[in-house]
């Protein structure tokens, strides 16, 4: 999944590998809260809520409570960039000597002169992620190293993006548009923005973006840009559907406020009593969860989408929520941001439950949604029937081959989260969504002046549950954005071939959407809702520089990815595998074989795979098809028992030759 990799490594603003064990710092005192700090240099950062800090001379090392993950920052002076790095590595690990992947630059900001990633080579066997980032103001380098195990990196992801939020030069303050009056959304603005967009989307290599604008709770602007599919003429416009992936959860929680308002629960109910068959790992988590806590990613429920992703031919709403019963948390309730889409779909099915109890729960879920949000919002295109979805209006998904060349994706892989679907399996279109956020700007009140949902449930989805960062906090099903000074409230979606954001500034009356037919158009979105701030307020050009520099980076990871994959898979690795493996928790695994292309099939969908030889002398094999692409199966057991290990950030599953 290195386009989801790739994904996660921008929203976090760092690169995440997978390294050898690091040395440990003396031990220090664990920061009771989020606590700014400075460098020897001035250089500003935040120590995170239970990490530990420990100052030497120009190096501080954070560690967090996991033994054996590290985050350094060391402040030195070089020639360039390169030299700073080297320094860097030699006062935190210095008997150490990690292969470079591929270093590039990102743009500069927050008065930074210049920011160069580092990224390096390891094998999945580690388990473990290193990067360095060289941050330079003047002749002064502030050298940023991560060097954290993958189930810690995916644990606290929020907790590192936190270091990095503040990270700024001595005195330096960011620009903040906060007490500011935004312009409006006039010809020429609209114009700024449509052409930032679609430039974007020329570079980024997307065939298609729908967009569109609000100010002060008016349409100004619904369209589209390029076409629906590569090598084809018909155009994105305004009825364009596209899965919206993740954007489906703020759509799941607007039903559940209208049951709080109905009285069929309250956000404070106890999920065991609207539902008693609901369970989780830990049965002293299932007690404190209450409705509100189902979508609030603060359970300590981690992402374990691969039992959704891997083993969907047989799977129903009641087997997602039978799953859920064998899951356990892994941080504290309340404590981390930890996205979970099983627990997102719960949410969804237990509200829909509560209306249609003698219903199944997939079909409770459908026509709750469509009485309780579409057809009241008129939302007339939003489907979760992929059937009538794609005999219509609508956008292909896309991906990357190999070699970086994009390529219409298979939707084999979108189906997987049917059986989820109040997590992320609804079609939408601009003109859609754009009622569903002229709402959430009017606070419950539909465009002829009816109350649809009152202010108080409506707004409670955006109380903060969970910090993301220090800027940044998530409440039910929806984002609080305030990094620039002015809260924006928005989700993303992803998933292959369709990735997307709905974004709205409350304090403005300014909203927006954006949907994207191709796996890089995620790489808009950030660079979008910077766009459209400084169009509003005037601010620094920051967006342009980020498109431009992330293409590069882009392009370049995919080179240095390249150049260690065997494509078609290597004969002689090939020949070694079984034709069937099996998981208990992620089900079957057969290995096809058409002309020289080696594929593995799970069913439901199927990818082509390319092999490599890692650093530390194993075999991977890892699928490489346009939207399915990433997945790496490490080869494992014996001649006589022969195994395939998959990773996400905090499992592990192992396949046994089927004999």
């Amino acid at each position: 999944m290195w386009m989801r990799c790739v994904v996660l490594m921008a929203w976090l603003g760092l690169a995440m590998p997978v390294m050898a064990a690091s040395p440990h710092p003396p031990a220090a005192v664990a920061a009771k809260a989020d606590t700014p700090k400075v460098t020897s240099a001035g250089t500003q950062f935040v120590v995170p809520a239970e990490w530990s800090l420990h100052a030497a001379g120009a190096k501080v090392t954070l560690a967090p409570p996991e033994a054996g993950s590290q985050v350094a920052l060391v402040d030195v002076k070089a020639a360039d960039a390169d030299a700073a790095v080297a320094q860097a590595w030699k006062a935190y690990a210095p008997a150490r000597h990690w292969p470079l992947q591929v270093a590039t630059d990102s743009a500069p900001r927050d008065d930074w002169d210049q920011i160069r990633i580092y990224e390096y080579e390891t094998s999945a066997n580690d388990k473990r992620g290193v990067s360095a980032i060289a941050f330079r103001h003047g002749k002064q380098f502030t050298v940023l190293i991560y060097d954290v195990a993958n189930d810690v990196g995916e644990k606290r992801a929020s907790q590192l993006r936190a270091i990095s939020d503040r990270l700024l030069p001595r005195g330096y303050k960011r620009e903040s548009f906060a007490h500011r009056k935004a312009h409006a959304l006039d010809a020429g603005r609209i114009e700024a923005l449509k052409d930032f967009v679609d430039g974007a989307r020329k570079a980024y290599d997307v065939p298609g973006v729908g967009l569109g604008l609000i100010d002060h709770g008016k349409v100004v602007f619904a369209g589209g840009l390029g076409v629906r599919e590569v090598g084809k003429v018909d155009p994105i416009d305004a009825e364009t559907l596209f899965m919206i992936a993740s954007n489906t959860k703020a759509l799941t929680t607007l039903m559940l406020a209208r049951l709080v308002d109905e009285k069929k629960f309250g956000w404070d109910t106890p999920v065991v009593e609207v539902m008693p068959s609901f369970k989780l790992g830990n049965a002293d988590t299932t007690r404190q969860v209450l409705i509100r806590h189902l979508i609030c990613a603060c359970t300590g429920m981690p992402r374990q989408d691969m039992e959704w992703l891997l083993n969907s031919r047989d799977a129903t709403p009641e087997t997602v929520m039978k799953a859920l019963a064998g899951m356990q948390p892994t941080s504290k309730f309340g404590e981390l941001f930890q996205y979970s889409n099983l627990m997102a779909a719960a949410a969804g099915y237990i509200g829909a439950h509560v209306l249609y109890p003698d219903l199944e729960l997939g079909a409770a879920y459908d026509l709750a949604m469509q009485k309780q949000v579409f057809d009241p919002l008129g939302m007339r295109q939003t489907t979760f029937d992929y059937d009538r979805a794609m005999l219509g209006d609508h956008a292909t998904p896309h991906g990357l081959d190999v070699d970086g060349h994009v390529a219409v994706a298979s939707m084999a892989i979108n189906d997987t989260i049917r059986a989820a679907r109040p997590a992320g399996a609804a079609w939408s279109s601009v003109a859609d969504l754009l009622r569903y956020v002229q709402v959430e700007l009017a606070e419950g009140l539909l465009p002829d002046g009816k109350r649809y949902v009152s202010k108080e449930a409506l707004l409670e989805r955006r109380k903060p549950n969970v910090a993301i960062g220090t800027t940044a906090s998530y409440g039910m099903g929806l984002m609080v954005d305030r990094t620039w000074g002015v809260p924006v409230v928005h989700h993303g979606g992803d998933l292959a071939g369709f990735h997307s954001d709905m974004l709205w500034l409350p304090e403005q009356g300014v909203g927006a959407v954006i949907l994207t037919n191709a796996d890089t158009g995620a790489y808009l979105r950030g660079p979008f809702q910077r766009r459209l701030l400084e169009v509003l307020f005037d601010g620094k050009p920051l967006a342009q520089g980020d498109i431009d520099a992330g293409v590069k980076r882009l392009k370049a990871q995919i080179a240095a990815q390249r150049k260690r994959l065997a494509v078609p898979a290597d004969t002689g690795e090939v020949a070694k595998l079984a034709d069937d493996y099996r998981n208990p928790a992620l089900g079957s695994i057969h290995v096809d074989h058409e002309g020289k292309a080696v594929l593995f099939n799970f069913g439901a969908w199927r990818s082509e795979v390319a092999s490599r030889r890692n650093d530390d002398g194993s075999i991977s094999f890892v699928t490489i098809s346009p939207g399915s692409d990433g997945f790496e199966f490490v080869v494992a057991g014996t001649a006589a028992n022969r195994q395939l290990v998959l990773r996400d950030g905090q499992h592990e599953y192992v396949y046994d030759a089927v004999k």
